[in-house]
């Protein structure tokens, strides 16, 4: 079996909105079939915020919102988007949810409060972790677990995305 190597983390300040939006923006352009993304961070840190504009430059039309209690939306963009939330499910429920069908398919997988299921998260995927540094300030820690979420993150540091 193939070992893959954690990407060495890179962080990302947001000093608005509009920040958030140009990093949520790049990585929808470069999603494709299969793509996994996992979401964590204090409440209120602004996950539901990065989701929407995710999904936007994803191409999704219409509102997108937590899906806190029905756990997984669907959503049709250029590509199929699976917006997930399971801050309300133990490990053993996320099991029996099917996530595996979701992450391994034809579309795109955001996982908010995706630390509670990490162990069930593929092993190629792309981690944030959102935290509040100020009042419209973000500290966006992004990194990729294997290829191609890796390269995206040196890409987008090459590019002048990430602050760090």
């Amino acid at each position: 079996m193939e070992q893959h190597q954690n990407g060495e983390p890179f962080v990302y300040i947001s000093r608005r909105q509009e920040d958030t939006e140009t990093l949520a923006a790049w990585l929808a352009n470069a999603a494709v079939p299969g793509t996994v993304i996992g979401l964590d961070g204090d409440l209120g840190a602004g996950k539901t915020a990065f989701s929407q504009f995710f999904a936007k430059h994803l191409g999704v039309k219409g509102i997108v919102n937590s899906p806190t209690f029905t756990i997984i939306k669907e959503y049709e963009g250029r590509l199929p988007f699976y917006h997930m939330d399971v801050y309300r499910v133990s490990l053993e429920e996320a099991e029996d949810l099917g996530l595996d069908e979701y992450f391994y398919g034809s579309g795109v997988s955001l996982v908010e409060w995706s630390q509670i299921v990490e162990e069930l998260l593929p092993k190629l995927h792309l981690h944030l972790y959102i935290e509040t540094a100020g009042e419209t300030e973000r500290k966006i820690t992004v990194q990729g677990f294997g290829e191609p979420y890796e390269e995206w993150c040196r890409s987008l540091k090459q590019n002048g995305v990430f602050t760090e």
